[in-house]
């Protein structure tokens, strides 16, 4: 079964309104879940024991008590993260040893990431990877390094990936080639751009699978992704964040790699043969 996030990822366009604020208080303050009964929920989204109950049905448990234990289990799992989180959370300034303060922060933000990734999650993404004929990789503003990155090394793995770089490329073009043997990756940080999800959602429309990385559940590319993997990072992402992200995209081709292992190590044969004839490398004597 599925985690709790993602339930309400995947149900929240169909909770009412008085649902959708128990589901952000789950998704925003677990720990408030774990420690408190169905009627103080009720009471700190401003609804009711009856609405806490009703959302836990609309998300497919037999009631609150069993919504209540996984998230109980989640979070003993993720307690020792949670603490270095907390370890290095203060402000930069007066710290005196700069480079340790950012790699513990970096690691402790790659920890948390890699505790809270569903391996049911993962495991789909990189099915979906490995069996699409087509990938179309999307990523504007903080998203455009990573998404040139992944779109790089996807080809030089499996082959047959493109990076669609906005205005000045032919998006309508792009579309018309998609249909459901394809998928698009698509990246979504804040600040969330339009043209991620309007791209996506038009694939979508012919059928396209949608693979999304971003940090939220219930970010602008959450209802529309078949697949969703959430990155955990520092504000802003830009800024903080890439650490992170691309850890999370290492691990990501090493899985599709491990999945597809001869067909990746004949197209990477393949590419080091053709690669000669057009990028000559400087030779070390």
């Amino acid at each position: 079964m599925d985690t709790v996030n993602e339930q309400i990822r995947k149900h929240y366009h169909t909770l009412t309104n008085q649902q959708k604020l128990v589901a952000k208080l789950i998704l925003d303050e677990p720990k408030q879940v774990a420690l408190h009964p169905a009627r103080v929920i009720g009471s700190l989204t401003g609804t009711s024991e009856t609405t806490v109950i009703r959302l836990c049905y609309a998300l497919g448990y037999s009631g609150y008590t069993a919504l209540q234990n996984e998230i109980r289990e989640l979070m003993l799992l993720s307690g020792k993260q949670d603490k270095l989180l907390e370890q290095y959370s203060t402000d930069v300034a007066g710290e005196t040893d700069l480079v340790a303060y950012h790699m513990e922060q970096d690691i402790a933000y790659i920890r948390k990431t890699m505790n809270a990734l569903d391996p049911g999650q993962f495991q789909r993404a990189v099915e979906l990877i490995v069996k699409a004929k087509k990938l179309i990789v999307v990523g504007f503003r903080s998203s455009h390094g990573p998404a040139t990155w992944l779109a790089s090394t996807l080809n030089v793995v499996k082959g047959n990936t493109y990076l669609y770089r906005g205005q000045i490329d032919d998006a309508n073009y792009l579309i018309t080639e998609v249909d459901a043997k394809s998928l698009v990756i698509a990246f979504s940080f804040p600040r969330y751009t339009s043209e991620t999800i309007i791209f996506s959602t038009a694939a979508k429309d012919k059928g396209a699978k949608i693979l999304a990385i971003t940090d939220d559940e219930l970010s602008p590319i959450g209802p529309i992704a078949d697949v969703l993997i959430k990155a955990s990072t520092p504000s802003p992402t830009a800024l903080k964040g890439m650490a992170t992200i691309f850890s999370l995209l290492n691990v990501l081709v090493s899985g599709v790699v491990q999945a597809d292992r001869n067909n990746v190590q004949r197209r990477i044969k393949q590419y080091d043969e053709s690669i000669q004839q057009f990028y000559p490398f400087f030779e070390t004597s």
